[in-house]
């Protein structure tokens, strides 16, 4: 049943609303680290310009790059049924809403924020009924279950556009129609504008997870590492603080006096701290390269200060990249840029942790993924397949010449259907997959069709035919 407008916009003050404000003010700290601008380290009072400077070059964006390490091996290119091995037909509504681009931000802000949504709504274009899926960002959409653990579809979801800095566009969806309204910056001043029916008979909105727990928590890849890269920016900091003032040596020079020591200049007995600073300015020696320091007094001593040894914040930086690889789980040269001379075997159990975390991210995109094509094929009236499945595409990194070794043995020595391989071949997409299926196709129809024609002409082969068939 449809909601009054005093009911919609007593949800949306009462509870909607303020969650959504809650979710986005967390999701703000998280996106800083996501998004190039990481919290400031926090500096002494009497920090100078300098230090502030210094602070500024130590930042570095790692957790933008761990989330682009795993999102980058996840790439969907098909949605197949079992039973006939093709896409089944709600495949044209994903490449109709340029999905095929538009997933790889779906994933990235699942990965980053730990959850992201998709909206499916009725549409039509030029061939007919055609669902329309957008992406929605979290920090956009605030969506409320029942059970967050175990529903498929929520009961209310608020999606807030700014439409100034002091007014939200807000659309509340359920199960029967779309709300639209308007409030203030806080949330205050509800206004509803109208309501439409969407005709899904559920909440139209598809919830993308990182990592779902049977309490119904879910966190990115973002989160839990941002202690590590304060450390990593901490580590980089104190380095670029020793570099900028103390990596240089420090000459020295003893028994004797340069100073003329501080000048009253304003006569009235006392030095003051400015004096004392311009005295000692005026003592320091600059010294070109071809100066030569020599002194009266026999007793005078040359010497220089050793500058501060670099070596132990550069092997702490990189211990602490080294952690930061081992807990997102990500391959250390994906951080650090070092390769260094590996077997396959060394290479392929460094990728291992990558991996499996790939392969168990995929469940949870992939479920979500044909969850919301079985919405868009029923808005259209069609009947999909419960068994069709998300498969997605290989890119794992190997060689060409290995990669043909390998698929070789699964033909030959397994006897893989040579045609179901062609898609492990390295850089091949599903549009190469289904075109060389074509012409494979349209080779074997040539081929039949040219042999029936030898047969006809030439009795003789027509009876060999003839007797192979039966054989």
């Amino acid at each position: 049943m449809v909601m009054s407008q005093s009911a919609v916009r007593e949800l949306v003050h009462d509870q909607l609303f303020p969650a959504f404000d809650d979710q986005r003010e967390k999701l703000e700290r998280i996106d800083g680290w996501y998004r190039f601008d990481p919290e400031k380290l926090k500096l002494p009072r009497d920090a100078t310009r300098e230090h502030k400077w210094l602070e500024e070059l130590s930042r570095t964006p790692w957790l933008n790059l761990v989330v682009t390490t795993v999102a980058q091996a996840m790439y969907v290119d098909g949605f197949v049924s079992p039973t006939s091995g093709d896409d089944v037909d709600v495949w044209r509504t994903w490449n109709a809403n340029g999905f095929d681009a538009r997933q790889v931000a779906i994933h990235r802000a699942a990965l980053a924020y730990g959850q992201a949504y998709v909206l499916v709504t009725p549409g039509t274009d030029a061939s007919g009924p055609r669902s329309v899926m957008r992406g929605i960002s979290p920090r956009r959409m605030y969506v409320q279950y029942a059970d967050k653990a175990e529903d498929d579809w929520p009961m209310f979801g608020l999606r807030a556009d700014a439409a100034s800095r002091s007014k939200w566009m807000l659309r509340v969806y359920d199960d029967e129609a779309v709300y639209y309204l308007s409030c203030d910056a806080s949330g205050d001043g509800l206004e509803f504008i109208e309501w439409r029916e969407h005709a899904a008979d559920v909440c139209p909105i598809v919830r993308y997870t990182n990592a779902l727990d049977l309490d119904g928590r879910t966190h990115g890849e973002v989160e839990p590492l941002i202690p590590l890269a304060i450390r990593i920016n901490k580590t980089a900091y104190d380095r670029l603080l020793t570099q900028h003032f103390n990596s240089w040596k420090i000459r020295t020079i003893a028994g004797i006096d340069l100073s003329k020591g501080p000048v009253d200049s304003d006569g009235d007995g006392t030095i003051t701290d400015a004096e004392r600073r311009q005295a000692a300015e005026r003592a320091k020696m600059l010294l070109r390269q071809s100066d030569m320091l020599t002194a009266a007094d026999p007793n005078t001593k040359f010497g220089t200060l050793d500058e501060t040894p670099l070596d132990g914040f550069v092997n702490a930086y990189g211990a602490d990249v080294d952690t930061l690889a081992a807990v997102a789980q990500v391959p250390a040269t994906s951080l650090n840029g070092k390769v260094a001379n590996l077997s396959a075997d060394a290479i392929t159990e460094l990728h291992r942790g990558l991996t499996q975390k790939v392969y168990e991210r995929q469940r949870y995109f992939g479920q979500s993924h044909a969850q919301a094509l079985r919405l868009a094929a029923r808005l259209e009236g069609q009947d999909v397949d419960p068994s069709a499945r998300i498969t997605w595409q290989d890119t794992e990194v190997r060689s060409m010449s290995q990669a043909a070794d390998a698929l070789g043995k699964y033909a030959q020595m397994l006897e893989v259907p040579v045609e179901a391989l062609w898609q492990r071949i390295p850089g091949v997409t599903k549009t190469d997959v289904d075109e060389w299926k074509a012409i494979s196709r349209r080779g074997a129809a040539a081929g039949i069709a040219s042999a029936a024609q030898q047969a006809r002409q030439d009795p003789t082969v027509a009876r060999l035919t003839s007797r192979g068939n039966q054989g």
